[in-house]
């Protein structure tokens, strides 16, 4: 790749490293110039640039990311689209985070065009968690290091996530004669708090007697997935009851202490294949301890050996780090993937084609039908189609489809009622709405991912549009801090004049066919769409 100034002589197909700003508009960052744009850079005076020159042997940005990120990715885990270069992997599930470290590493040492950003090994996530991002750093990477590192990668996914699998545990609280009652109930608060967050249920809760015999008929008892021992006196050894009631009801200590402080005293056993965990005294507070690290393993089906356990050391003083959250107190993790609905204007009278072009048959199948059909295979979150216009005949075209569906009564006063309706019901439960036209139905379901992945408003990237050949075209992606432009939104050109108005700051997706700018409006137009569905 060559980097640097490059003369205008040499600039076609050339990719600019830093926007430039010309009394037409804006080229921005990463644009790659066409012919059209080389004359227009001539005609405002310019004689060199700084873009990037890619040669036969690199691989782009983009396309690298998004196959190092393919690779990576194991179970519970998916990788988003590629924007500039960046390909981030989210979880499907809440669960651990399980990281090949020493591949990671590896990856990571090979070339500095490629790096690989991961949250720490078992690191607890939820749902659509960001768990990983691949960065190219420049505008491409040499084929080297793509193959290089998809031979580090080979077969066996470096990044995955365990989901929590048990969800019944079962607790048993021991007693001494001076034992409070306010203490029992704290202890079953505070692992019922830990518990919950796992997705899990303390299905049963048994008091007893702080003595062997006591301790040992309730574990026989106990028909849960996990079986946890909150002790009324710490367990200082392998033959304090409760380890030693344990092994009375035929289990065995797998481990007893662990090197993280706190929450040393933990007991670690099994009773067949149930897990059997004996809990420190610290567990009382809601604050981390290693119980929880070793909780949530046991939670997520992982086995934990007595060397895992040992293991924990390193990084194991957790007393001295106030700003460590506890379960209690643990706030969701904003770095998560966005939610996006698919807003679908489906409630229009088609006057220009005579007949209710959604309804129109393209290859055995209702248009509208094709169109939702394509959305649903993207990445959005939801469908909401707004009807109007023979609502009947549309819904009834949508039957089988995962959808809502919102009656405009006002679609004869112009596109935007149908706007304004779509966005004032999904306003408060999204990140972004996608908007779509119902007369789309080539639109390819990556294209659309490639446009959830760009969209980051902490970025700047609040709008992004798809473009074929210089045109803006449909669908287009609004972030939440354009919804009240959205709800102002006037006329039958929905939000064409907002989108003209902020043409600068939207993100701009090349689409290379005529999918993003193809509507069915007359029937020259629909027999075009039919002529290329059927190609």
């Amino acid at each position: 790749m060559k980097f640097g100034s490059l003369s205008l002589d040499e600039a076609l197909g050339a990719i600019l490293a830093h926007a430039i700003r010309l009394e037409t508009g804006v080229f921005k960052k990463g644009r790659q110039l066409s012919a059209e744009d080389v004359a227009k850079l001539r005609d405002a005076g310019f004689n060199l640039i700084t873009a990037a020159k890619l040669s036969p042997d690199d691989v782009p940005e983009d396309s690298a990311a998004r196959r190092f990120a393919i690779a990576a990715t194991g179970e519970g885990v998916n990788a988003q689209e590629a924007f500039t270069g960046r390909a981030n992997i989210y979880s499907d599930a809440a669960g651990l985070v399980l990281i090949d470290e020493p591949r990671a590493r590896a990856l990571n040492h090979i070339h500095e065009s490629l790096t690989l950003a991961t949250l720490p090994n078992f690191a607890r996530v939820e749902s659509r968690t960001m768990v990983a991002t691949v960065k190219v750093i420049p505008f491409a990477v040499p084929q080297w290091v793509l193959e290089a590192g998809l031979k580090i990668i080979g077969d066996a996914p470096l990044i995955s996530v365990a989901p929590f699998k048990f969800k019944r545990v079962g607790l048993i609280i021991t007693k001494l004669p001076q034992t409070k009652d306010h203490l029992i109930a704290k202890s079953e608060t505070s692992i019922r708090v830990r518990v919950e967050v796992m997705g899990a249920e303390l299905s049963e809760v048994v008091v007893c007697d702080h003595a062997e015999a006591s301790v040992q008929a309730a574990i026989v008892k106990m028909k849960t997935d996990v079986i946890l021992v909150f002790g009324a006196s710490a367990i200082v050894d392998r033959g304090d009851v409760i380890p030693a009631a344990l092994s009375a009801a035929g289990g065995e200590v797998a481990h007893m202490g662990m090197p993280v402080d706190p929450g040393n005293l933990l007991m670690l056993g099994q009773l067949d294949q149930t897990p059997v965990i004996g809990v420190p005294s610290c567990a009382r507070s809601p604050k981390i301890n290693g119980f929880d690290w070793v909780l949530a393993r046991v939670m997520a089906g992982i086995h934990v050996s007595p060397s895992d356990i040992m293991d924990m050391g390193v990084g194991g003083l957790l007393a001295e780090i106030p700003s460590r959250p506890s379960p209690r107190e643990q706030k969701p993790i904003s770095n998560s993937a966005p939610r996006v609905a698919a807003l679908v204007l489906a409630a229009g009278t088609s006057s220009r084609m005579g007949s209710n072009k959604l309804l129109a048959d393209l290859n055995g199948v209702p248009m509208i039908a094709q169109t939702v059909k394509r959305i649903a295979a993207s990445g959005v979150e939801s469908i909401t189609v707004v009807t109007g216009h023979q609502a009947a005949e549309i819904e009834a075209a949508l039957q089988g489809f995962k959808i809502a569906k919102i009656h405009n009564p006002n679609y004869a006063q112009g596109l935007a009622t149908s706007l304004r309706a779509g966005v004032a019901a999904l306003q408060d439960s999204c990140d972004a709405i996608l908007v779509c036209l119902g007369d789309m139905p080539l639109i390819d379901p990556r294209d659309i991912n490639r446009m959830i992945a760009a969209f980051n408003p902490t970025e700047q990237r609040s709008i992004v549009v798809p473009v074929h050949e210089r045109t803006f075209g449909n669908p287009v992606l609004w972030g939440a801090e354009h919804f009240a432009a959205l709800l102002a939104c006037e006329g039958d050109r929905g939000a064409r004049g907002l989108l003209e108005k902020l043409k600068d700051d939207a993100v701009e997706i090349i689409i290379e066919n005529q999918s993003v700018v193809l509507d069915a409006d007359t029937p020259e137009a629909l027999a075009l769409i039919r002529s290329i569905a059927s190609s």
